[in-house]
């Protein structure tokens, strides 16, 4: 059984590792599948969309792996953003025309339930399906977590599958709203006071 103690700060040598975990964790995630139905466009596009979202992580030492990399977490700092420019682009290239409209409109929600307040963001944490119902993630959470209460500051997600929110509120999370537009599944923006 892994422990606390086998969390460590990913690496740009672990970077690929790390993200090809979290591909695996979503891939059947019914957002990430909802923009991506396609296997093969989901493969292409999930990795460039995760260095978006979280990849400023590995620069700034917030991309936790447990050990063997058999669970990932990507937390972006307080100040730090996804790289927004990078999401407009893996948008325009990769998704059908058909959600394009309803995509935009999810990310404007994404936008308006943000904190104003300085606050971690965790844009992703993901297992291994072989490695599923082990504890990862809650060891995972409970490492970033610690930080967050010791530091005296706000985490906030968006939970982009139903199943997972009583995950997230066992470790404190609140749902502070829903965001669905058109044919898009719900995403729920969750926050935690410290």
């Amino acid at each position: 059984m892994l422990a606390e103690s086998d969390i460590k700060c990913t690496n740009a040598n672990n970077r690929a590792s790390t993200v090809w975990t979290i591909v695996l964790g979503f891939a059947a995630d019914p957002l990430m599948r909802w923009s991506w139905p396609d296997a093969r466009r989901y493969v292409q596009s999930m990795p460039q969309f995760i260095n978006a979202c979280g990849g400023r992580a590995f620069e700034h030492g917030t991309a936790y792996v447990t050990g063997g990399v058999r669970a990932a977490a990507l937390w972006l700092p307080p100040g730090v953003q996804q790289d927004e420019a990078a999401l407009d682009e893996i948008m325009a290239q990769s998704l059908s025309p058909g959600i394009t409209e309803d995509m935009a409109h999810l990310r404007r929600g994404m936008a308006e339930h943000q904190p104003p307040e300085p606050h971690w963001y965790l844009p992703l944490i993901a297992t291994d399906p072989n490695w599923a119902g082990q504890g990862l993630g809650t060891l995972l959470m409970k490492y970033a977590l610690q930080r967050c209460d010791e530091e005296g500051v706000t985490a906030y997600l968006e939970s982009s599958n139903p199943e997972h929110i009583p995950f997230y509120q066992r470790h404190g999370f609140k749902v502070i709203g829903e965001i669905q537009h058109g044919s898009s599944p719900p995403l729920t923006p969750m926050l935690r006071t410290a």
